[in-house]
């Protein structure tokens, strides 16, 4: 098992990098002020440094209670919790796969329907009311309301939606 103090270690070092490498990169797009004011990457040079300062401090505590037998010493996630995560993101990234191959609105509707029969143990004619329900609303909602397009797949092209 990994323990809280590593993987405490391990993303303050990941946050390290990332401060790092926006910082360097934004100077690709200058740094500093213009005769029109800020050039365009002085605010992400910045932030990049006060995440790679903050990253530095989190490393800083980890290590300086690194003798300790406190919280760090204890295991970063158990069997238990780590099934719980699976259960709660495997469905979002179905979701995600289905939408990007067969459209948003299929992809909500079994993402609904997964959800509410498979954890939430509604009955399947009550989910399924639901789960058809809910791609219509937000059809309604955002296309034609907002006038605002969402991704589509070949059943929205077949229905002329």
């Amino acid at each position: 098992m990994i323990s809280r103090r590593t993987a405490e270690l391990c993303v303050a070092i990941l946050t390290l990098v990332f401060g790092v490498v926006i910082a360097f990169g934004s100077r690709e797009f200058g740094v500093g002020w213009s005769k029109s004011g800020p050039q365009p990457g002085t605010f992400p040079y910045f932030i990049g440094w006060i995440i790679a300062a903050a990253s530095l401090g989190n490393i800083a505590l980890a290590l300086r209670k690194s003798g300790s037998t406190s919280r760090h010493s204890i295991p970063f996630v158990t069997a238990d919790q780590l099934r719980r995560l699976f259960g709660f993101a495997w469905p979002i990234v179905a979701l995600v796969s289905v939408s990007l191959w067969l459209g948003l609105y299929v992809g909500t509707a079994l993402y609904m329907f997964g959800t509410l029969v498979f954890q939430n143990k509604y009955h399947w004619a009550k989910a399924t009311v639901i789960a058809l329900a809910l791609p219509v609303f937000i059809y309604l909602l955002i296309e034609r309301t907002f006038q605002v397009g969402m991704l589509k797949g070949p059943l929205e092209a077949a229905l002329g939606i």
